[in-house]
């Protein structure tokens, strides 16, 4: 995709006392993708393993905390993936890795995975708790086995 940069500059001394600014264009293409960080070395950079595993991990569990069977899950995976994405935002510090942003997606979903179970997690005890809940939820269920019954 084509990059513009708009570089602009004042002329004070311009003709009959009025000041006149003139914007030069520079059209830039590059089909190229922006160079990756290159340490010292020459090598390329390497992405942190551990941001990658946080993003995996932080995927996995958002996915199993919204399928609500499996939320318990997706509690146990959200927190070894914020674990991963807070080691792989120290490890992108380093000279030579990459993977800062990796490391943060891994950590957003995981977080969220994480408060999403707390909160159904919470839901369910506050339902299980509640006499006249079950109660009602007891008395629809003998209900659809009368009417299957029938």
């Amino acid at each position: 995709m084509p990059e513009a940069t708009h570089k602009c500059r004042d002329i004070g001394d311009a003709p009959s006392g009025t000041v006149a600014k003139i914007a030069r264009y520079e059209m830039t293409a590059s089909s190229e993708p922006a160079p990756r960080a290159r340490p010292a070395g020459g090598t390329p950079a390497k992405t942190s393993a551990a941001a990658t595993f946080a993003l995996v991990f932080g995927v996995a569990a958002l996915f199993s905390v919204l399928t609500a069977i499996l939320a318990w899950i997706g509690l146990l995976l959200g927190i070894i993936g914020v674990i991963l994405g807070i080691v792989g935002l120290k490890m992108s510090r380093r000279p030579g890795v990459t993977g800062r942003g990796v490391a943060i997606g891994g950590l957003v979903l995981s977080v969220l995975a994480v408060l999403l179970g707390l909160a159904l997690v919470a839901g369910i005890s506050t339902f299980v708790n509640d006499e006249g809940a079950v109660d009602r939820l007891q008395q629809q269920v003998d209900d659809l086995r009368d009417r299957l019954d029938d």
